[in-house]
């Protein structure tokens, strides 16, 4: 079958008002895009090293701090501030993340009891370990003991607490920072 030119159609055999309105619709739709996108890329903060050590200006005759450093530290630095921002609320202390032992984990009615004497029992048989306890909803009443970094530290206590406590297991949980001077 051979197209004529009666069949065809084309962009050019259109009135130029219905191209000219279809061109255009298409820039807005371009505009509203790239105006959407460039102010979402700009919708993340960055904070800078130097604005982190800034001082109030009564200290400001004492001297002044220059940092020359690659722009890849400063978006480094700033994605880890973002990204613990919110960690002490979460979990009512500064810390990281870690290992637990959890010695205790019930509950029923008298469990608040119950754990209070896991804990007492705990103390006496392990005074150098931390005990800590724990809430969670709906009545759940836990004893976790210890702060370790690492699976392989809290497993080499696991074994001597698994003897007296055989109940107990490792979990996963937001520690205490290390100490950084040990005896």
């Amino acid at each position: 079958m051979k197209l004529n030119k009666k069949n065809r159609k084309s962009v050019f055999n259109l009135p130029a008002k219905y191209y000219f309105c279809a061109m255009i619709r298409k820039l807005i739709l371009c505009f509203v895009i790239l105006t959407f996108l460039a102010g979402y890329s700009r919708a993340q903060s960055f904070v800078k090293t130097f604005e982190l050590f800034k001082r109030p200006d009564i200290y400001s005759n004492t001297g002044q701090l220059n940092i020359n450093q690659n722009k890849a530290i400063d978006s480094l630095i700033s994605r880890y501030i973002m990204a613990n921002k919110d960690l002490k609320i979460e979990n009512d202390h500064y810390g990281m993340p870690g290992f637990r032992i959890q010695i205790y984990n019930s509950s029923t009615r008298n469990a608040r009891e119950e754990s209070s004497k896991v804990m007492a029992d705990f103390i006496s048989k392990f005074p150098d370990i931390t005990p800590y306890a724990l809430y969670a909803q709906p009545g759940y009443f836990k004893i976790r003991v210890g702060d370790f970094r690492t699976k392989t530290e809290a497993i080499k206590l696991f074994l001597t607490i698994s003897k007296v406590f055989p109940d107990s297991y490792i979990v996963p949980d937001f520690i205490n920072f290390p100490d950084l001077i040990k005896k």
